[in-house]
Order: C-alpha cells, then sequence, then structure tokens
C-alpha cells in the first residue's frame, strides 16, 4: 500500500485498510523510538512546518517526528512572522516553499485551506488543522491510542463532548471512526453542535448515533472525549462567556459513568476536565498527546516512500 507522494488532507479521503496501515506503521515507528531513539530514514529529506495558527502539540510533535527521523526541518512559527502579514496568498506561500523542501506541514486558519496548497504543489502536503474544518493528523493518533489504551477499534461507543462545531478534531475522528462499526454519542450545547453536513454524512454511513445536551448521557460510553469550548472561533466574546464551562468533567461526575471508560482530550485543556481527574489511570489524554509524534514520524515516512 503505497502512500509515496500522497497529500493528507481530510480522514474523508482514508480507507479503512489505509488507516490501519498508518496505525501499523506508528507501532513500528514507536519502537524506533524505544529502541534506537533517533533514525536515518529521512536523512536526506528536508520538511516545512508552517504553522499560521499557534499550536504547542501539533508543531513541536510534528518537530519532533521529523528530527527523531533526521530531516532537517524548516520552520514558521505565527502568521505574524510569514508573508501572509503581507497579504501573501496560500498557493503563493506554497509554491515558494516547495522549492526548499520535499514535504511541507501547514495549519493555517481558513477551512479548506490545506486544499490550496496541495492543489498549489507538486510535493506532499500534510494538513496540520485548517481552521474549524479537519484534522486528520489528530483523529489518526487518536485512533492509535485508542487501539494502545483498548485493544481494539471495532464496535466502540464513542462521546465526543463540548465544541463540536469548531471542533477540527472530533469532524476527523467521526469520519475516520466510522470504518469500524461505532456508536456516536454527540453531546454538546445547541449553540455548538455537530454540523448538519457530517451528521448527514453518517447517517448516510449508516452509523448509530444519538444527539444529546446532557453529559450524564455520554458517561455510559466506552470512551469520552473531552474539548474545549474554543474562544478563539467567537466573534462575539459575550458568546463564548455564556458558553464556556458548560461541561466539566469531575471525579464525582466519573463515579456515574462505566469503570474503565477511556478519557480523551485533544488538549489543550482549560476548564473541561478537573485536574483531579489526571491521576485515573483511564485519563489517557498526555498518552495521546505523545503518540502524536510516532503518528506524525508514520505519515512522514509515508508520503517521503520511506515507510
Amino acid at each position: 500500500m503505497s502512500f509515496a507522494g500522497r497529500d493528507i488532507i481530510t480522514t474523508e479521503d482514508l480507507t479503512k485498510e489505509e488507516i490501519l496501515h498508518i496505525l501499523d506503521v506508528s507501532a513500528r515507528m514507536e519502537e524506533i523510538v524505544t529502541k534506537e531513539k533517533i533514525s536515518n530514514l529521512l536523512a536526506d529529506k528536508m520538511v516545512a512546518i508552517i504553522f499560521l495558527e499557534s499550536s504547542t502539540r501539533t508543531m513541536l510533535s510534528f518537530v519532533s517526528a521529523a528530527n527523531r527521523l533526521s530531516a532537517k526541518v524548516i520552520s514558521v512559527a505565527g502568521a505574524k512572522s510569514s508573508s501572509a502579514a503581507k497579504g501573501e496568498s496560500l498557493s503563493d506561500t506554497a509554491r515558494t516553499v516547495e522549492g526548499y523542501v520535499d514535504c511541507i506541514v501547514i495549519r493555517q486558519p481558513q477551512i479548506g485551506g490545506a486544499k490550496i496548497v496541495a492543489d498549489a504543489v507538486d510535493v506532499p502536503v500534510i494538513n496540520a488543522g485548517d481552521g474549524s474544518s479537519q484534522h486528520p493528523t489528530q483523529a489518526l493518533l487518536d485512533m492509535y491510542t485508542i487501539q494502545k489504551e483498548l485493544g481494539m477499534l471495532e464496535g466502540l461507543t464513542i462521546a465526543m463532548v463540548g465544541d463540536l462545531k469548531f471542533g477540527r478534531t472530533v469532524h476527523s475522528l467521526s469520519y475516520a471512526l466510522s470504518h469500524f462499526n461505532p456508536t456516536y454519542l454527540y453531546c454538546s450545547p445547541k449553540e455548538l453542535s455537530m454540523p448538519e453536513k457530517i451528521v448527514s454524512d453518517m447517517e448516510d454511513r449508516g452509523i448509530d448515533f444519538q444527539i444529546s445536551n446532557n453529559m450524564e448521557d455520554a458517561l455510559q460510553a466506552d470512551i469520552i472525549y473531552m474539548t474545549r469550548i474554543q474562544r478563539e472561533r467567537f466573534e462575539d466574546p459575550a458568546e463564548y462567556e455564556k458558553l464556556k464551562g458548560s461541561y466539566v468533567l469531575t471525579k464525582d461526575l466519573l463515579k456515574k459513568a462505566k469503570k474503565e471508560i477511556l478519557i480523551l482530550h485533544p488538549l489543550p485543556r482549560v476548564d473541561e476536565i478537573a485536574p483531579e481527574v489526571d491521576e485515573l489511570p483511564n485519563a489517557a489524554y498526555f498518552r495521546q498527546a505523545h503518540n502524536g509524534v510516532y503518528l506524525r514520524m508514520a505519515l512522514l515516512a509515508l508520503v517521503l516512500d520511506r515507510a
């Protein structure tokens, strides 16, 4: 199964077999890090990591992934430090950077922006987040985490809680997990419900799902996937203030949950998971963040034909 030269823009484009292959390669990359720390697999490659939107985990894990494979990295961190601040278009930026590297990793705030970049260049492009649309590498590392923590992907019930309207991680995860006979519980304030297109697409795929505004409904799932209310997505600060803190996961609330419920969060956390939850063995969100390195190593190796 070849990913050589392929763009990774949305999880909608990935088949079940392709996802499983990516997860298998991720496991091999984790072995490399555990045993060797550093591999020379991409020692002759150059990767551009361009983040025109703020990030900690995604950017650092991509840089770590490239470095652990011995690729050379050039980067932009923040729109103000790029020619985007001067009004340069995404396609012009991409066409310029293409001449410097073998692969482009791009995060920017425009919905569909990653595809604009991919359409402008011939080198492979990996979408590290395009506005409130998609975040495919996060969804794939979420699945890698689920597979490691639970030993399976098939037939699970997953509750996605919080900002489902702007939450690109849950958009990508809905599509990626849909190949594995899941049951979804979409739990959010009405103002932040899952976009109708995704709900309609899940119906078309025959996915069993429920929509709720009551967080206690989510506690009967196998996995609870918490998300923050994203202040940066609101034009009206008052609307954000009204909705922030809508759902908070606490140890007391978890007493009503399945005993082994797996707790995930793409991070950063604001106030939606109480710090007291961190000590629970099934609180996997920091392990989840660490898995991003292995998954992103796998994608870089795959699209650069070295997996």
